[in-house]
C-alpha cells in the first residue's frame, strides 16, 4: 500500500435535528457577517428557516443570495461573485442539492483569490484558502458537502468541467436528513442513484483504499436497502436517515478514492443535453459496469452482496454479473430513464459523446477498465439501444 492522503470536512455533524448546531458552529468560526448561498426553490418552501433561527438564537443575521440554477454555468458563479465582493463577509452558508453546495465552495475561493474562474478548472489550481464555509445539504446525493470538487457547465463548449482543491472543503458540513423529508420522488431517486454511483465507483476506482473501501460498501448497502423506500414513501425517516449517511459516506469515499468512467461518459451528456447529474450517472451506471466487472471481478461479486443479492454458491463471474443486474434494477425500479433515446440523445450524436468522453482523463485514468474511444462508443450505443446488449464479459 503506498502512501495515501484521506481529506474531509474539517467538522462533521449528522442526525436528524442537527441544523439546530449550525448558530454554534457559525460562532466558533468567528463570523460576523453571514451570507446563506441557495436557490429560489429552497427559500420557497421555508427549510431556511432551519438556518437563520439558530444563527438569530446566538446574535447573527443572515443576508441570502439565491440565485443558484441546476447544472450552474461558470457565469452563474461570476454575477454571484460580482454581488458579494467588498461586503465584507467571513461565512458562507451553502444550503441545497449540489449545484448549490458547488457554487458555495467556488465563490469562497472566487472572493480571495484573483482571476477567472476558467483558470481554477483543473486539479488544485487556487492560490489561496477562501472564505470559511458551513455546506447543509437538502438531498441525498451529491456527497458536495464532503468533496474537495465542484462541477460546472461551460457553456462555450457544453461540457461539464471540474475544479478540484483542497481549499473547497468546508469548515463544517451537517448533514440532517429531516431537510430532506419533502424532497420529491423523481429528485430522491436521482440524487439517491447518483450517491450509489459515487459509492459503487469510488470502491472499483484504481485509487481505492482500505479507508475508503469499508466507507463505500458501508454506503451501498445504506442506499441499496432504503431508496426504494424513500422514493415511495418519503416521510420514512429511517430511510430518509439511511440516505443521508449512505450519500455522506460515498461524498467521503468519492472525495478520496475518486470515480470514474460513469461520471467521464456523463460529462458529456449534462453538457450537451441539458441531462441533471444524476439522471446522466443512473442511466449510465449499468452499461459502464457491465464493462468494468471483468476487470475486478471480486470487488464487483462485493457489491453484489452489499446490494442484499444472495451470492452463496456463485461463481466470482456469476456474483459480479448478479452486481450489474441488481444496480440495472434499482434504476429501474426508482424510475430513471433506461436508454439514452429517451433523454434526447440520437445515434448520430453518440460518435461526438464518445470523443468528448475519451478526453475525461482525470476519471478514466481512475476507471478499473481502460476504456478507448471505441469501447466508449460502444458503451453508448448500448445504452441507447442501438447494438444488441452482450455479456459483460465479451469485450
Amino acid at each position: 500500500m503506498g502512501t495515501t492522503f484521506f481529506r474531509t470536512a474539517e467538522t462533521l455533524i449528522t442526525g436528524t435535528g442537527s441544523i439546530a448546531q449550525i448558530g454554534e458552529q457559525a460562532k466558533k468560526l468567528n463570523a460576523t457577517k453571514v451570507i446563506i448561498v441557495t436557490d429560489k426553490i429552497i427559500r420557497q418552501t421555508g427549510l431556511l428557516s432551519k438556518v437563520t433561527e439558530p444563527l438569530k438564537a446566538v446574535g447573527l443575521g443572515a443576508d441570502i443570495i439565491d440565485d443558484v440554477v441546476p447544472e450552474p454555468p461558470f457565469e452563474n458563479l461570476e454575477q454571484m461573485v460580482t454581488q458579494m465582493e467588498g461586503k465584507g463577509y467571513d461565512l458562507l452558508v451553502g444550503v441545497g442539492g449540489g449545484s448549490a453546495l458547488d457554487i458555495t465552495k467556488v465563490l469562497s475561493v472566487m472572493l480571495t483569490n484573483k482571476g477567472n474562474v476558467r483558470d481554477m478548472v483543473g486539479i488544485e489550481k487556487i492560490g489561496n484558502p477562501g472564505v470559511p464555509t458551513i455546506l447543509v445539504p437538502t438531498t441525498s446525493g451529491t456527497g458536495s458537502e464532503v468533496t474537495y470538487n465542484a462541477i460546472f457547465t461551460d457553456t462555450r463548449d457544453m461540457v461539464k468541467k471540474g475544479i478540484v482543491s483542497p481549499y473547497l472543503l468546508p469548515k463544517v458540513a451537517i448533514v440532517d436528513a429531516e431537510l430532506t423529508l419533502t424532497v420529491p420522488p423523481a429528485v430522491t431517486a436521482a440524487t439517491g442513484m447518483d450517491a450509489l454511483v459515487h459509492a459503487v465507483e469510488s470502491y472499483t476506482a484504481i485509487r481505492a483504499d482500505e479507508l475508503t473501501d469499508g466507507i463505500a460498501l458501508q454506503a451501498i448497502k445504506l442506499i441499496s436497502r432504503s431508496l426504494r423506500k424513500a422514493v415511495y414513501n418519503g416521510k420514512d425517516v429511517k430511510a430518509r436517515e439511511d440516505m443521508a449517511m449512505g450519500s455522506l459516506l460515498a461524498g467521503i469515499s468519492l472525495g478520496n478514492a475518486g470515480v470514474g468512467a460513469v461520471h467521464a461518459l456523463a460529462y458529456p451528456l449534462g453538457g450537451k443535453f441539458k441531462v441533471p447529474h444524476g439522471v446522466a450517472n443512473s442511466l449510465l451506471l449499468s452499461f459502464v459496469m457491465k464493462y468494468n466487472a471483468v476487470a475486478d471481478l471480486e470487488k464487483f461479486a462485493e457489491v453484489a452482496g452489499a446490494m442484499g443479492e444472495n451470492v452463496e454458491g456463485l461463481s466470482l463471474r456469476e456474483a459480479a454479473d448478479r452486481a450489474v443486474h441488481a444496480l440495472a434494477k434499482l434504476s429501474k425500479d426508482v424510475g430513471i430513464p433506461a436508454s439514452l433515446k429517451d433523454v434526447g440523445v440520437t445515434p448520430a450524436d453518440i460518435p461526438g459523446l464518445a470523443e468528448e468522453a475519451s478526453k475525461v482523463d482525470r476519471l478514466l485514468n481512475n476507471n478499473p477498465r481502460w476504456l478507448t474511444v471505441k469501447e466508449i462508443q460502444k458503451i453508448y450505443e448500448e445504452a441507447y439501444g442501438s447494438v444488441e446488449t452482450p455479456s459483460f464479459v465479451t469485450i
